[in-house]
């Protein structure tokens, strides 16, 4: 699944391509995704794009009517296309450009959404109950240290939890608590802000190395370039079960939690 640095390397992707650019249309060959594609995108239509942002792994594509707001699902991805270009399988929704090019979501599973947010509209409910943006000055050790407090589930699927902060998937999760030392099964109210001061510096450092190398190596993501990222090459333990603890004479272990596969070191993740 395209993790927080995957979306954000397809925002900045697209960007300098379709900022400015006015909508020519909206094609919708496919309109069951994970929720329906409702009618009203065709308010975008005519309209110029003034922003792409990012929130958690939503992408904004904002006009002076409102917003499309996507999301990748498991398996999806936005490239930047020529309008003839061949339409392959999958390739559910095109966003037409004033020059010819356009915004093309392929999503093989179907898990992934197009959404629209007119500007008159409240937030939609997805929004509502999102922390803050683990590189956001709103994230940081003190604050997660004050929202464990008395919790007993574990620390990885704690800062999982978008309620806490956004966009700390899986690989990342794992990374980050390698990187500061903490094992992932310990109960996240039982962590000292010192270590909580620890982990948030090593979810911003994970997150913004993934970030400047493109993301994460995934089998089905792509970024807004068609090339897939390549940051892979520099985890430490995520899939690397059996093999050798960079740190330590230790071995990476993995074992589930929260039916997530999560890896680490025990003999230096404490």
């Amino acid at each position: 699944m395209p993790e927080l640095p995957e979306v954000e390397t397809t925002r900045r992707g697209i960007a300098p391509h379709a900022l400015n650019r006015r909508i020519s249309s909206v094609i919708v060959r496919q309109s069951q995704l994970r929720w329906h594609v409702p009618q009203s995108i065709q308010q975008a239509v005519g309209k110029k794009i003034i922003g792409i942002k990012r929130r958690a792994k939503y992408l904004l594509i904002q006009t002076d009517a409102g917003t499309i707001v996507i999301h990748l699902g498991m398996s999806g991805n936005l490239t930047i296309q020529i309008k003839s270009a061949p339409i392959m399988k999958h390739d559910h929704i095109d966003i037409v450009l004033d020059d010819n090019n356009c915004i093309r979501f392929n999503d093989p599973r179907r898990f992934g959404a197009c959404l629209w947010q007119a500007s008159e509209d409240p937030p939609l409910s997805l929004f509502k109950k999102l922390g803050p943006e683990p590189l956001s000055s709103d994230f940081d050790g003190p604050r997660l240290y004050r929202l464990s407090r008395d919790r007993t589930l574990a620390v990885k699927n704690f800062i999982m939890n978008n309620s806490i902060v956004v966009g700390v998937g899986n690989i990342y999760a794992n990374e980050a608590l390698f990187s500061a030392g903490i094992d992932p099964r310990r109960a996240a109210g039982r962590i000292s802000l010192v270590r909580y001061n620890r982990l948030a510096e090593a979810i911003r450092t994970v997150l913004s190395r993934a970030i400047e190398h493109g993301g994460t190596t995934l089998r089905d993501f792509v970024g807004a370039n068609g090339q897939a990222g390549y940051f892979r090459i520099q985890l430490n333990v995520y899939g690397k079960e059996g093999k050798d603890c960079i740190k330590c004479d230790g071995r990476i272990q993995s074992i589930f939690i929260g039916q997530r596969n999560s890896f680490f070191c025990s003999e230096c993740q404490h």
